[in-house]
């Protein structure tokens, strides 16, 4: 149950567009005066150290912050990113990469609500101390007060029930972040349920799925089901970095589902996209997708690739 441990992927080409979409999403939030809730269901540790044992060994970075570190050449959204990263190695070395939570907690305001749910019992506690160091670096440089009340709140429990709870929240703006590890065929399912019913507490949140796309049967037709969940609109983009392997066990291709999003999205991806793929491909299968539709009608936009 607990064999899945992030840090052996850590700043990947799927972490990539995961965080940089995620950060997208914020920064639109940020635009209203109003706050807003954030919601992990599946947190992690926080930060990861690249050059841990864990990190060390696969050195999945290489295929996707490794290669956009020294680029004078990125694109103003996904600069907004990488800088968020490079702020927290300021030797310039690359050493650290940020989980969501942390990179929602850069880019969310004083008066926003983060809520983490970490269910490993190792990440969990290390999510906890994470956010205790930070709280005390943050109150040493003056940035925000030691005492921060339930501005953060790390809970060690399953992120897909936790999340009843929370919903809608206080201000009616929130966004929830789900990105189980997908080990267990039954997260498919648990993803699409826990929507369906956060759609009915909360049918105006924002709610980002990240997924991998995988050979296994479950995985195939996920962001089809997605598509029919009762939000007013969705969103879908993927990025494959290579052709898959004949095994069908590597992972070249992720996606970022979304519900109610930003209706900036869209037009931004379309930017974004190509140069990721440019510099993250490593042979001729490199591509992505991006669709969208309104409800759980046909309408859409077809897939395009680059």
């Amino acid at each position: 149950m607990f064999s899945y441990r992030h840090a052996f992927h850590a700043g990947n080409h799927a972490d990539v567009l995961k965080h940089f979409v995620l950060v997208q999403v914020l920064e639109y939030l940020n635009q209203k005066d109003v706050a807003y809730t954030y919601i992990d269901t599946h947190a992690g540790a926080g930060v990861y150290s690249l050059d841990s044992a864990q990190a060390t060994k696969t050195a999945e970075f290489e295929t996707g912050i490794g290669p956009l570190w020294d680029r004078d050449d990125l694109p103003g959204p996904l600069a907004e990113y990488v800088k968020l990263i490079k702020d927290m190695n300021p030797s310039g070395k690359l050493r650290f990469y940020p989980g969501s939570p942390y990179c929602a907690e850069i880019v969310a305001r004083e008066e926003d609500r983060l809520r983490l749910f970490e269910l490993h019992p190792a990440d969990a506690k290390i999510l906890a101390d994470n956010f205790h160091k930070l709280e005390q670096h943050q109150a040493a440089n003056g940035r925000r007060p030691a005492a921060r009340g339930k501005r953060v709140i790390v809970n060690k429990a399953d992120g897909f029930l936790g999340v009843k709870a929370l919903l809608p929240p206080p201000s009616r703006r929130g966004v929830v972040l789900c990105d189980p590890p997908y080990e267990d065929k039954q997260d498919y399912k648990k993803v699409t349920d826990m929507l369906n019913d956060a759609l009915k507490r909360f049918p105006t949140g924002t709610y980002a799925v990240w997924y991998p796309v995988l050979q296994r049967i479950e995985a195939r037709n996920f962001a089809e089901r997605l598509k029919h969940l009762p939000a007013k609109s969705w969103l879908n983009v993927t990025l494959c970095i290579s052709t898959p392997t004949p095994d069908g066990i590597a992972l070249h291709t992720s996606g970022m589902f979304l519900l109610n999003p930003p209706y900036t999205l869209e037009p931004m991806l379309r930017q974004v996209m190509p140069y990721l793929v440019q510099v993250l491909g490593r042979d001729a299968g490199a591509q992505f997708t991006l669709e969208s539709g309104e409800a759980t009608t046909a309408k859409k936009g077809g897939p395009r690739t680059a």
